[in-house]
């Protein structure tokens, strides 16, 4: 219990890997802001979860493109435990799409989860932690944000840009709030990768397996309870694929 009354916000742990991560934390001993967007029923069982490893957990339903419903879900996260240690900006989307697929609203929908969504919750949360003169803030971003993908442009695009604002908001910040991100390599994949494109996947891969959500939350926990000389970085959790 690690991080026992420390208090973390994860944006998207309604499923997958947020509410792996956010579960992550609350194995460590952190009480749990559950941010969701649609998914209320995964994170009514994140919540259900969390509170049998014996922390306080809340649902707060909010847009993070939507710098009013941020501003709201603080609030009342504020309200509720006394202020945030750790942000974790984990909300995303993904669709494939090349220059011939990809559309404006597309891009903007991306552009809106993925990059404006991290620098909203990070300006609102962190104008708090600077106040407390503590902090912890980690972005996932993704391979993505470091290789080229030209199916997954925009998401590329997004993800790149989470990892220049992780370099900016650490030395914004500084020396008080640590930044960082997490690059996550092959954990899983869009529905509409076939089999053989896993495969191949696969092979490139050093280590010879793909990731999974667990490889992230180890991260994410030594980040939030191990690091306190580390700030402005991408920690790239891929196998050893980025050296292919």
């Amino acid at each position: 219990m690690e991080l026992k009354n420390k208090v973390a916000l994860v944006t998207g742990s309604g499923r997958n890997m947020g509410k792996a991560i956010a579960l992550g934390l609350a194995k460590a001993g952190a009480d749990l802001i559950i941010n969701y967007s649609s998914s209320k029923k995964g994170a009514e069982e994140t919540r259900t979860e969390a509170k049998k490893m014996g922390v306080r957990a809340v649902t707060i339903k909010a847009d993070v493109s939507k710098s009013n419903q941020v501003l709201k879900m603080v609030e009342k996260a504020e309200d509720e435990f006394g202020g945030i240690d750790i942000l974790v900006n984990n909300s995303g989307v993904i669709k494939r799409a090349t220059i011939d697929e990809l559309d404006e609203e597309t891009w903007d929908n991306i552009q809106d989860v993925n990059l404006k969504g991290v620098f909203l919750c990070s300006k609102i949360v962190s104008e708090r932690m600077k106040k407390r003169k503590n902090g912890k803030i980690i972005n996932i971003s993704s391979l993505g944000g470091i290789k080229a993908w030209p199916s997954y442009m925009a998401y590329c695009a997004s993800k790149a840009g989470v990892i220049m604002l992780t370099k900016c908001l650490a030395l914004s910040l500084a020396p008080h709030i640590q930044v960082n991100s997490i690059a996550p390599g092959t954990i899983s994949f869009p529905d509409d990768v076939n089999e053989e494109a896993k495969e191949g996947f696969l092979k490139k891969i050093p280590l010879k397996r793909f990731g999974d959500y667990g490889d992230i939350v180890k991260t994410v926990v030594f980040l939030c309870k191990d690091s306190s000389y580390i700030t402005g970085q991408t920690i790239v959790v891929d196998g050893g694929l980025m050296l292919k």
